[in-house]
């Protein structure tokens, strides 16, 4: 399958969201899936981009004009997909991938997470995401969600189409 993974592209956050998104690359790899993503040369999107790579993998790079334009592109692009800007990129990595993960992220990985759910919501795809929640990274997303939940201003249950592992072998198992 295409799995899109949504992450940081920033290098000076904690070691372990790198050993554990390595771990998740080699995986991606020798199962055969390929990897989407956002094709940047930087943080968590070259590791996991690396991991699979060096275990035989495929990856297709999502890659707007501007990062192209600052020399921001990963070598370990087997496909590239060029975008004007965020909004294609994201809508050509929804159309690109069967289920999506995110990793450790920011600004960018918000916008992509919800994105992507809110598309699923209103019934544009039946796509699911898993937030890989690296050492709690995402508890504070999950109990907003949940505050929501409880105030009643999200339609259904969130967890219908986001949902939370909390490793490998939770991620596994729920694909």
């Amino acid at each position: 399958m295409k799995i899109g993974i949504f992450c940081s592209a920033n290098a000076a956050i904690d070691a372990d969201f790198f050993r554990l998104t390595e771990e998740l690359g080699r995986w991606m790899a020798t199962e055969g899936h390929t990897l989407v993503f956002g094709g940047v040369n930087q943080g968590l999107m070259e590791c996991v981009a690396q991991a699979v790579k060096e275990a035989g993998g495929k990856t297709i790079g999502v890659v707007p004009d501007i990062v192209e334009e600052r020399g921001r592109t990963s070598a370990y692009n087997d496909e590239v997909l060029k975008c004007k800007n965020l909004s294609e990129r994201k809508q050509l990595i929804l159309e690109q991938s069967d289920v999506f993960i995110a990793l450790p992220g920011g600004i960018g990985t918000l916008d992509e997470i919800f994105t992507i759910a809110a598309s699923h919501t209103i019934g544009y795809h039946c796509k699911r995401i898993i937030l890989y929640n690296m050492k709690g990274f995402w508890d504070g997303v999950v109990a907003m969600l949940d505050d929501l939940q409880s105030r009643g201003v999200i339609r259904g249950q969130w967890r219908n189409y986001i949902e939370v592992a909390n490793s490998l072998e939770n991620i596994i198992a729920k694909l």
